[in-house]
């Protein structure tokens, strides 16, 4: 299997681990730990398997978010809750969310147990935790025992996997995490780019002063749309996480992988139907990517 073909497998079914971070449900279990409201409850339980870290390290694996606006809420969320509290209390959610978004039938079907074991076979491949810090913070927590609890950690160890490997090929193309935000939702396929600023938490004229210093680069032109030096960095950006990506998917095979999408992906779309996404998530090519 190349790494193309992996690569579209992972995107594709990257949307079955990301709900965590819209589900009421989770959000629910998270303030019941302790957590505040807002963006504490993201930052945190996606950190938490790091244990009580600083803002700086968060600020260095998620990459692409404002240091200013990781410092309002980390450290000071490991005061109201402790991390094992928060993992555990994400993983509550995960549970009732997959359970009223797809139902008891699904939950319990043969197939379900199916998908968590071919999702699992991938993660369990993955070659190990080199370089790859928040990935190694996942690997570390236990396995979930239920089949679709199975299949959101699976998909979540290789999803952190392949973005701890995206860092480093952001890093190799000389892209910051502002800027690697910027020209990716240039390219359309990522987040709208108003949804991507405030969510990040970047300011105004910090994004036009980074819009500005690519547009010197030759990377961004007038209109703030990539010029082809822009498409050619990105291209070499997603091609190498690509190919770091790769192992788990070839290892679990091109037959395997098709088995996988084939179970999966109507799930992904009945998360997706329900609403539970914001509109102004995804860019104007976003399905390009999937």
């Amino acid at each position: 299997m190349d790494s193309h073909a992996a690569g579209r497998a992972a995107r594709s079914l990257e949307l079955l681990h990301s709900f965590v971070y819209f589900a009421p449900e989770v959000d629910e279990a998270l303030g019941a730990v302790g957590l505040a409201s807002g963006r504490v409850r993201y930052f945190a339980s996606r950190s938490a398997a790091l244990g009580a870290v600083g803002a700086g390290v968060v600020t260095a694996v998620f990459y692409n978010f404002s240091p200013r606006l990781v410092a309002s809420v980390i450290p000071a969320a490991w005061q109201d809750a402790a991390p094992q509290d928060i993992v555990a209390a994400r993983v509550a959610g995960v549970d009732a969310a997959l359970r009223r978004l797809l139902g008891a039938d699904t939950i319990a079907s043969p197939e379900m147990a199916e998908a968590a074991e071919l999702a699992a076979t991938a993660a369990r491949a993955i070659p190990g935790p080199d370089g790859r810090p928040l990935y190694a913070a996942h690997a570390d927590l236990p396995w979930p025992d239920a089949p679709h609890l199975v299949l959101w950690h699976a998909l979540t160890l290789l999803r952190e996997y392949r973005g701890d490997g995206h860092v480093a090929a952001l890093q190799t193309a000389g892209l910051n995490g502002l800027e690697a935000l910027i020209t990716h939702t240039a390219s359309g396929i990522g987040f709208s780019e108003e949804f991507a600023r405030r969510r990040r938490g970047w300011t105004e004229d910090e994004w036009a002063g980074a819009v500005s210093e690519l547009r010197e680069r030759g990377l961004l032109d007038r209109r703030g749309e990539l010029t082809g030096d822009g498409f050619e960095v990105r291209e070499l950006v997603e091609d190498l996480t690509d190919d770091l990506a790769a192992a788990p998917w070839a290892a679990l095979g091109e037959s395997d992988v098709e088995r996988l999408l084939d179970l999966a992906l109507p799930w992904r779309d009945t998360i997706t139907d329900s609403g539970l996404f914001p509109a102004t998530l995804f860019g104007p090519r976003y399905g390009d990517a999937r």
